[in-house]
């Protein structure tokens, strides 16, 4: 049986203030790049198996440490921006700095975590990538494909400037810098089946 992926959903465009209104009052989450509701819901087996490994795996690591790892109900705001999203995967190091009035969203994750499909890797790849990379906490985004052995890390240098490093061998593991952990990939991507 095919499973298939969620199709990004458009809204008219709106500000802010009115999108956090909106938003906290839709029972589907709606992400907000630079004044643009795009909805997003349901994934695939492979996304969700690769997400539940890596919050078991960081989350059983980040334990009693100053870190947290959060899944994808937590809202990120890019304010530079005044954009939102909702990462798979948030890492938050040190003091959580909650954005806005309520303590449903944080404007300073260290790293984010996107999981890639094919109906929404361009969104994830290209757009959200521009916006993450605004964020001044920011140190690590982590694109990993849902259909192959293929992680994109893009990590900030201490010069500010962004490297990227492709992780294509399923013999390999990924190091997530920021919280010095290393995980292999047969872990990341244990009982999907491509």
């Amino acid at each position: 049986m095919e499973v298939k992926e969620p199709v990004l959903k458009y809204y008219p465009q709106m500000s802010a203030d009115e999108y956090l209104d909106w938003e906290r009052m839709q029972e589907y989450k709606n992400e907000f790049p630079s004044g643009e509701i795009v909805a997003v819901s349901g994934a695939s087996i492979s996304h969700n198996l690769i997400n539940s490994n890596l919050l078991a795996e960081t989350g059983i690591f980040l334990k009693g440490k100053s870190c947290k790892i959060f899944g994808s109900d937590l809202r990120a705001e890019v304010s530079a921006k005044e954009s939102y999203f909702y990462p798979d995967i948030t890492i938050v190091c040190g003091e959580l700095k909650i954005a806005g009035d309520k303590d449903d969203m944080i404007n300073n994750p260290a790293v984010i975590i996107e999981i890639l499909s094919p109906s929404t890797e361009k969104y994830d790849a290209k757009r959200k990538k521009f916006f993450y990379m605004q964020m001044h906490s920011l140190q690590e985004y982590i694109m990993i494909d849902s259909t192959n052995v293929l992680i994109d890390l893009v990590r900030r240098k201490k010069d500010n400037t962004w490297e990227n490093e492709l992780i294509i061998n399923k013999d390999s593991s990924l190091t997530i810098q920021t919280i010095n952990l290393t995980i292999p990939l047969s872990e990341i991507y244990r009982d999907v089946k491509f």
